[in-house]
């Protein structure tokens, strides 16, 4: 029996399918645990048991454990909190059910960062590291996915790439970086949950191809929309500012705004990308099939847009929609304030 959680989520619904592609010509069983069953499609309700409810809720974990072999874990950020009672909190009553169940193999979704001199001041990164702890310290046999940003982070600034041709972010217009797509994290995660082969804990980086900058982005964005897009750095007291406004919790803020700060100073930087940790996805495919399916290529038939003036030939800046806060799973980290962490 392997048990998922967030089966609607970024990866989850990409997981989902691989798993019933393959899992019961194995004599696998699925169990997922979700909030709102209607939001699974109908092919996947009839095919899994559903356990209805929060999987950080103390009784909806310890019933979906029982019996469980493997688990696939992830925790979806809850700005209403802060990042210890969002990661930490949220997972206890996990860790306890995995451990009083027996449950023998765990694949959670993290972040990169762990051994870097920047962990212990990550905000939401250094939250979900110490989350991946504690599931280590049940007993099971886990693997923790250390993800960098996702490719998926991209789509909060769908709007500003449409109608003013610019994403922003607070790193380094060159500060090159991992980058990932979360179908790649779906297939990774697969693979381990019905090879359970291996045993102990530790990580499992996921690294995707290539390492790439803003400017990287801008530059494979307007080749494959077929306008100009450019990146536009933010500060930090602008990005706090504007997410506390919108009534996040200011611990969780913070959280945000110091993992802002790390990947800018290296946290993503410390694995090196070898076959083993690389995924196939190139950010150009990814561009190509999910951008520009959502909009955001310039319509046939139309000139392209002129280039947007640079930072330094605006005369006034451009106004700054509201940002929206993404995951340390998330690359700009991005659901998200990757990822993925």
């Amino acid at each position: 029996m392997i048990v998922i959680t967030a089966p609607t989520g970024n990866v989850g619904r990409r997981l989902l399918p691989l798993l019933l592609d393959s899992a019961p010509a194995r004599g696998e069983a699925l169990r997922v645990i979700v909030r709102d069953p209607a939001r699974l499609p109908d092919a996947v309700r009839e095919r899994v048991e559903v356990v209805t409810g929060s999987h950080g809720d103390p009784a909806v974990v310890d019933r979906a454990f029982d019996g469980a072999d493997a688990v696939f874990w992830l925790v979806p950020p809850d700005s209403s909190r802060t990042p210890d009672e969002a990661y930490l909190e949220f997972t206890r009553p996990a860790a306890n059910a995995l451990a009083a169940h027996g449950v023998g193999h765990v694949v959670g979704v993290s972040a990169l960062g762990r051994g870097t001199p920047v962990a212990g001041r990550a905000g939401l990164v250094t939250a979900s590291l110490a989350m991946d702890d504690l599931v280590a310290r049940s007993g099971v046999a886990f693997r923790a996915l250390a993800c960098p940003s996702f490719f998926e982070n991209l789509l909060e600034d769908a709007d500003s790439i449409r109608d003013e041709g610019r994403f922003t972010d607070t790193v380094d217009a060159d500060r090159k970086a991992p980058l990932v797509a979360v179908a790649d994290i779906a297939a990774v995660a697969a693979g381990l949950l019905l090879d359970r082969s291996w045993t102990g804990t530790g990580s499992v980086p996921v690294l995707g191809p290539q390492d790439l900058s803003p400017n990287d982005l801008a530059r494979i964005m307007t080749e494959q929309l077929g306008r100009p897009v450019r990146y536009e750095r933010r500060a930090p007291a602008d990005l706090r500012a504007a997410l506390v406004g919108h009534g996040l919790d200011k611990t969780f803020v913070e959280g945000v705004v110091d993992m802002k700060r790390a990947k800018d100073d290296g946290l993503d930087a410390g694995v090196a990308r070898t076959p083993d940790t690389a995924t196939p996805t190139t950010f150009a495919h990814w561009a190509a099939a999910t951008l520009r399916p959502a909009g955001l290529a310039r319509p046939a038939g139309t000139a392209p847009l002129r280039r947007p003036p640079s930072t330094q030939e605006r005369k006034q800046p451009c106004p700054q929609r509201p940002p929206k806060h993404r995951s340390p799973r998330s690359c700009s980290s991005r659901p998200r304030p990757n990822g993925s962490p």
